[in-house]
């Protein structure tokens, strides 16, 4: 549990919130229901065990903070509760609520203990890798996997290593029980679609003749996807957008927006995840007006964003 002020209310609370949800409550030493609500919020912080972490705000010594929150939810009226995660406010509560009420609205936003666990894991697994450990990368992501089979952020994580490396056969493993999920997720159909290109690989016709096969005739889109498909296969991101474009301005519905499909996945892979999309809020909880969930942008990206858009339109 922490005391927020205005002095730690950056890094306690919005910055710590980037690494596990903080639940602000915001009480007052004069407020009874504030009294019954506090020993509960205590006990279920130690029941969670770093899901998620308590943070007090006492409205009176620090009425700067309590009150741009109370304006900003509309609430008047104290014990109530803030749920930040990656440095937002997501969602809250107004009131002594029952224990299980609060479990309920806490299992809404806080990861399960295997999702926690696996979470941890890939974190530590994107510092291994960036340090260039990628067999203890690997690792890492394989016990993810294991503890939670179901986290899918986890499971890709460890998918796009495993293409990366080479393993083929084990990321096609991997793969599978997400592949269902394709029409879904851009994230898991990249995957998907890296994979085939990988596979497909060693049966591709060389370079040269693909070239020369373009040069006899543009609209030799065979051959071009063919070698678009071993630039991707190789890691040639950008290679492989500049084949694919080629193909979307002479024929955008080719074999099924193949081509199109296939750009879009490209990008999918280039670009960082983009932050956690709040999940639905309860009735009878706080209205939350800004929820962003736009990625970091990248300058590369967002210029072959541009060619397909002006591709397409």
């Amino acid at each position: 549990m922490i005391d927020i002020t205005i002095k730690n209310f950056e890094s306690e609370l919005i910055q710590a919130s980037a690494r596990a949800p903080v639940l602000l409550d915001i009480w007052a030493p004069w407020c009874g229901p504030c009294k019954t609500l506090s020993p509960v919020l205590e006990k279920l912080e130690r029941e969670y065990a770093g899901r998620f972490t308590l943070a007090k705000l006492n409205s009176d010594e620090q009425p700067e903070i309590a009150g741009q929150l109370s304006q900003a939810f509309g609430v008047r009226s104290i014990p109530f509760c803030v749920l930040f995660d990656q440095g937002q406010p997501i969602d809250g509560f107004v009131g002594a609520q029952p224990e299980a009420q609060i479990r309920q609205f806490l299992d809404r936003h806080v990861p399960s203990s295997e999702d926690a666990q696996a979470d941890a894991q890939a974190e530590e697994a994107e510092a291994l890798e960036a340090e260039g450990d990628t067999e203890a990368a690997l690792a890492k992501l394989q016990q993810a996997v294991a503890v939670a089979p179901g986290n899918d952020g986890a499971r890709c994580d460890y998918v796009k290593l495993l293409i990366e490396l080479k393993r083929l056969s084990q990321a096609r493993t991997a793969y599978e029980p997400i592949a269902g999920k394709a029409a879904l997720d851009g994230r898991i159909a990249a995957l998907g679609l890296w994979l085939d290109a990988c596979e497909q690989a060693p049966t591709l016709r060389s370079a040269d003749t693909l070239r020369s096969a373009i040069a006899a005739n543009k609209r030799d889109f065979d051959a071009r996807f063919q070698l678009a498909q071993g630039h991707f296969a190789a890691g040639r991101f950008t290679d492989a957008m500049d084949e694919l474009l080629e193909i979307v301005m002479r024929d955008k519905q080719w074999n099924e927006q193949l081509a199109r499909r296939t750009y879009v996945a490209i990008l999918e892979l280039m670009s960082k995840p983009a932050p956690k999309a709040a999940p639905e809020a309860a009735k009878g909880a706080l209205e939350v007006t800004s929820r962003p969930t736009a990625a970091p942008s990248d300058p590369v990206v967002d210029q072959y964003r541009r060619k397909l858009s002006m591709a397409l339109f």
